[in-house]
């Protein structure tokens, strides 16, 4: 393969649409002038569809990112990251509706409704199935409601699971576990029904139904519907789990969108971010950890490759055997976990080199209080230093980072301590800060959990 080492302007020159004999301003490294050129027909063709699509993007994009999501509806890898783009763009993606969604992602206002042929475990009969009856009896008023107007020969027990987790029943039904324990209730009651109008039978109740159906304006069509005892819905983590289980990815609310807003503080970054940080620049960053690829290296010691996720997206990380034993019971999949590292780049890809982590809810934080005057004495100043870095040798241990209040009541300003002065071991470095007349505590991360 030839390699291009200079480029002159000829002027004007004629040219052809394959191929260029004579010389040209481009210059080989073997000295053969090249013979085949880019079909000027061909570029025109990419150009113009360049054009259009940077022209719907701009113009109509929540139409231009629908047609995107429904074009890969049957890629999930592909649907996640049309939806990170989504939301990078301001455009939401509502979680899927029993009573409105489509086949397709639908555009509504500013958002877009999330179509079932991108749900896992609905087939294209199943669908169908879905959209004829509500087409023929309206919006669905409950799950019996549902399961008896649906043919539950394709719209099977694992269907109907799908459509509760990922959230498509809420607006009839916010308690998802209350709908999954009425299930099998549900089913067995609407089989009966089904066999009951099949044969041509009509029980009791449908019978007083037409009878007296003047006067029963008011009261519910399936007033016998069977449900289970009352129970507590799932717990936020456990709703969204089973959310990403079924769905693919988080859909209705992010587990890290608190714990984000706590961790503010410490600055981290998005991992959308990584791409506009500078080599080697330290950061850090609250993540999930998706997967965890374990690997021996030649000299028989481990590392790990993991894939984590935020907010923003994902992105690849890698752990090196000295750190990865100091970790490695950190790096287990869904662990929530603040890291510290710095950024590489290498065969044109950006990762996350990381040097430290800790569970976020065992993240504290040492705060030093400071008055005006000791902040600006510089006897004050070299102590607090001293103390710190005696506190701080191991950089591996010291994962207490540590931030100063300078000033009083609402004119206080925080300082947040650089990563070479976190602290291995917070009560002596509290202990050393009081014997030196210095206020110091320490505060955890997240709040408590009621």
């Amino acid at each position: 393969m030839a390699k291009i080492i200079s480029c002159k302007s000829l002027g004007k020159q004629s040219v052809y649409d394959i191929g260029v004999v004579q010389d040209h301003n481009f210059l080989l490294a073997n000295g053969v002038v090249a013979s085949n050129c880019f079909n000027k027909s061909h570029s025109t063709a990419y150009a113009y569809i360049t054009y259009q699509t940077a022209y719907l993007k701009a113009n109509y994009p929540v139409e231009y990112m629908t047609a995107l999501l429904t074009a890969s509806s049957d890629n999930q890898d592909k649907v996640e990251k049309y939806r990170e783009n989504s939301q990078k763009m301001g455009i939401y993606i509502n979680p899927p509706d029993i009573n409105c969604s489509q086949k397709d992602f639908t555009p509504i206002g500013d958002n877009i409704l999330f179509g079932f042929s991108a749900i896992k475990n609905l087939g294209g009969g199943t669908i169908d199935s879905i959209l004829k009856a509500r087409e023929k009896r309206g919006n669905f008023k409950s799950l019996a409601d549902f399961c008896s107007s649906v043919n539950l020969r394709l719209v099977n027990r694992r269907a109907l699971e799908t459509l509760i987790y990922c959230g498509a029943f809420d607006k009839i039904k916010a308690n998802r576990k209350q709908l999954i324990n009425d299930l099998d209730l549900v089913i067995s009651w609407a089989q009966k029904r089904t066999k009951e109008k099949e044969t041509g039978q009509l029980n009791i109740f449908d019978i007083l139904k037409n009878s007296i159906q003047n006067n029963t304006n008011n009261q519910s069509e399936f007033a016998q519907e069977p449900s289970s005892p009352f129970v507590a819905d799932f717990t936020l983590p456990k709703r969204l789990k089973l959310e990403k289980e079924h769905l693919g990815f988080y859909i209705s609310e992010h587990p890290l969108k608190s714990v984000k807003e706590a961790t503010h503080i410490l600055s981290p970054i998005n991992l959308s971010e990584l791409e506009n940080q500078r080599s080697k620049s330290k950061i850090s960053a609250v993540v999930i950890v998706n997967e965890v690829k374990k690997i021996v290296t030649k000299t028989g010691k481990e590392m790990a490759f993991i894939t984590l996720e935020d907010i923003s997206g994902q992105s690849e990380g890698v752990v090196f055997s000295d750190v990865y034993e100091h970790i490695k019971e950190l790096l287990v999949e869904d662990n929530h976990l603040m890291i510290w590292g710095k950024v590489d780049r290498r065969d044109n890809q950006v990762q996350l080199v990381i040097e430290n982590g800790e569970v976020v809810e065992k993240v504290k934080i040492l705060i030093v209080k400071l008055t005006l005057q000791q902040a600006v004495n510089q006897n004050f100043q070299q102590n607090l230093k001293k103390i710190i870095q005696e506190n701080s040798r191991d950089k591996i241990k010291a994962k207490i980072p540590v931030v100063a209040i300078i000033g009083i009541e609402n004119q206080q300003k925080f300082v947040r301590f650089g990563q070479n002065y976190w602290v291995e071991n917070e009560s002596r470095t509290i202990s050393s800060l009081e014997n030196a007349d210095f206020i110091a505590y320490t505060s955890p991360l997240m709040p408590a959990a009621e």
